[in-house]
């Protein structure tokens, strides 16, 4: 018998077939969040959410999409949070394109398009601006970039902007600061903004390890950006075996030998930051004053003289 089936029947056919073929995958990369990863990924979410209080009822929250694997990871779990319904709530996925490569751009497309994560876009010329700064270059690329997401998550109705920092990201802030800035400070799981009056950071990846996220990305196959901005691409494109140089790669690396020997090391400096005793530093900044060990030492001194006197004194 022979095939009648026109060229565009064949065409549609293959269509739906892959059509079929991305739903059934999407299932079970979402499937993955509620089993295998449940407890090392989604609970760890939920975990900071709960111990910051980083959503509330009625928040209306921009989830920030870089295109990596931590942002689109994030974006799947407010999903899944939306779908256990516990806190009324909205999302907006917002992503922003400071002047990507039309690949980089097609990526995140893709991406957003399998993982059923409606995204909405927005242009900027941000790497413009930075590629031809000299200093701190990707200090001032973060800042601009942070400043559109401000904006344009107002200009949507949103009271909080969402971004993918995870655990590693945490520990590594933590000893850059110290090493490279000669200060003790860490990110926060949730910041005011200085700027843009009624808007709030939130960071709720804040406990979930990146060995765990990359593990989900590559059981379930899923290809991110790495790094798209053009500075590193053009190192990259100069070095393709070598990942590019930057202090938060040299923490990185630091880190990985140091837990090689010892695995609480990670836990260690992360918790370093749960356990600050102000009365054994010399100095330290509370709401922009300055406070020295000095200020209260003679205090200190004086009292204990004075509880001394007193014993004396009661002696008959």
């Amino acid at each position: 018998m022979c095939n009648t089936d026109t060229k565009e029947q064949r065409q549609e056919s293959a269509v739906t077939d892959s059509d079929y073929a991305d739903r059934n995958r999407l299932k079970h990369i979402e499937a993955s969040l509620r089993t295998k990863y449940k407890h090392k990924i989604f609970n760890k979410f939920v975990q900071a959410i709960c111990d910051f209080d980083l959503v509330r009822p009625d928040d209306k929250i921009a989830v920030c999409i870089s295109g990596g694997k931590d942002s689109m990871l994030m974006a799947k779990l407010f999903q899944e949070l939306k779908r256990r319904n516990k806190i009324p709530f909205e999302v907006k996925f917002l992503s922003m394109d400071p002047g990507y490569a039309e690949r980089n751009r097609q990526q995140i497309e893709h991406n957003a398009a399998l993982l059923n994560i409606p995204i909405t876009f927005f242009n900027t010329k941000v790497f413009d601006a930075v590629f031809h700064v000299e200093q701190n270059p990707c200090y001032l690329c973060a800042k601009m970039r942070r400043g559109f997401l401000y904006r344009y998550a107002q200009e949507a109705g949103c009271n909080k902007i969402a971004l993918g920092h995870h655990f590693n990201d945490i520990i590594e802030t933590n000893l850059m600061s110290m090493i490279y800035g000669g200060e003790i400070r860490t990110m926060m799981p949730k910041v005011k903004s200085a700027n843009w009056a009624g808007m709030e950071l939130i960071r709720p990846m804040y406990y979930v390890r990146e060995t765990d996220i990359k593990h989900w990305r590559d059981e379930n196959r899923l290809e991110f950006l790495q790094c798209a901005c053009r500075f590193t691409e053009r190192i990259a494109a100069a070095n393709p075996d070598d990942p590019a140089p930057s202090k938060r790669q040299e923490i990185k690396q630091l880190i990985a030998r140091l837990s090689a020997e010892n695995p609480q090391v990670p836990d260690n400096i992360f918790h370093a930051m749960e356990n600050v005793n102000l009365s054994v530093v010399l100095k330290y900044k509370l709401n922009g004053t300055l406070h020295n060990v000095l200020d209260a030492y003679d205090n200190e001194e004086q009292e204990k003289q004075e509880q001394n006197i007193g014993s004396v004194c009661d002696i008959p």
